[in-house]
């Protein structure tokens, strides 16, 4: 449920009954605030007359339409009917411990409409997913939340098969082919496990097979960032976990996330969050 923050912009998702999935359908506002959150928030319109912002762009959906709003993307409900959608939010650990959809992110990160118009059996089977993680959260059943993830991640392949497809059409085989693909996500895979330590690009290259210079074009043509802009999201990801925690200091948790220094882990921390690690610290705090 979308619960006003004392920050505007940054909000920290409650998951009351299941650990990691919540579901949504009534009482929700009609207006809300731009904000973000850790979570990924997926919804399903039920009535024409939505206008919904995420990032810079003004989404007016229609009934039976899907719209996406990924982990730490701004968004802002302009307008909403009563009963005109249900959604629901998961934290971004299920996306970000998965090697397979950390090396599609950009592309999925791309994806935030998904048409019944021009994707009806698409849509439809979308809906049909939400609407089972719905009848999962309202029972009190051995293994919901296992089952509820098991859902989210049929969900996710949908999505992904179709947004790679749409790439792979509109760039063609030749630039987007499974070869390419299996660099990117072993270099993904080799990047998340060596983060906290003092890893190199050259390195990574070397890992994966490929020359220092192809592997940046490569990796930046797929993830559309830089390396050292990559490895830096990685490792704020892994210092906003352990700060969810009080047993570290901030201190400690620069260091253990990989960062040389607590001035570099503060400006790229503010950065990509828009807050300080102390800041997080004491809203995470304050809306446990």
């Amino acid at each position: 449920m979308l619960k006003e923050s004392s920050n505007q912009e940054k909000e920290i998702i409650k998951y009351p009954l299941i650990n990691g999935v919540t579901f949504a359908e009534n009482n929700i506002p009609s207006v809300f605030p731009s904000h973000w959150h850790n979570a990924a928030e997926f919804t399903v319109v039920l009535k024409d007359g939505c206008r919904y912002k995420i990032g810079e762009t003004i989404y007016t959906p229609e009934a039976g339409d899907i719209l996406l709003v990924w982990p730490r993307e701004l968004h802002e409900i302009l307008r909403m009917p009563q009963n005109g959608a249900v959604f629901m939010q998961f934290s971004s650990r299920l996306m970000e411990n998965n090697t397979d959809l950390i090396a599609a992110s950009r592309f999925l990160n791309e994806c935030h409409l998904i048409s019944t118009k021009k994707e009806h059996a698409l849509t439809r089977k979308l809906k049909e997913l939400i609407y089972t993680i719905r009848e999962l959260h309202s029972k009190k059943q051995y293994f919901v939340e296992t089952k509820c993830k098991l859902v989210i991640y049929e969900i996710l392949i949908v999505i992904g098969e179709y947004v790679m497809q749409e790439h792979r059409e509109q760039i063609g085989d030749e630039r987007f082919s499974d070869k390419s693909w299996d660099y990117i996500r072993a270099a993904c895979s080799y990047i998340a496990e060596h983060a906290s330590e003092n890893i190199a690009q050259t390195e990574v290259a070397e890992h994966t097979g490929l020359s220092p210079y192809y592997f940046s074009k490569l990796f930046h043509e797929y993830t559309q960032m830089t390396f050292p802009a990559y490895l830096s999201s990685i490792r704020v990801q892994t210092a906003i976990n352990l700060l969810a925690s009080e047993q570290f200091s901030i201190t400690d948790c620069a260091f253990m996330a990989g960062f040389q220094s607590t001035t570099a882990f503060n400006k790229v921390f503010h950065d990509l969050t828009g807050c300080t690690p102390r800041e997080f610290r004491k809203l995470h705090r304050q809306n446990r």
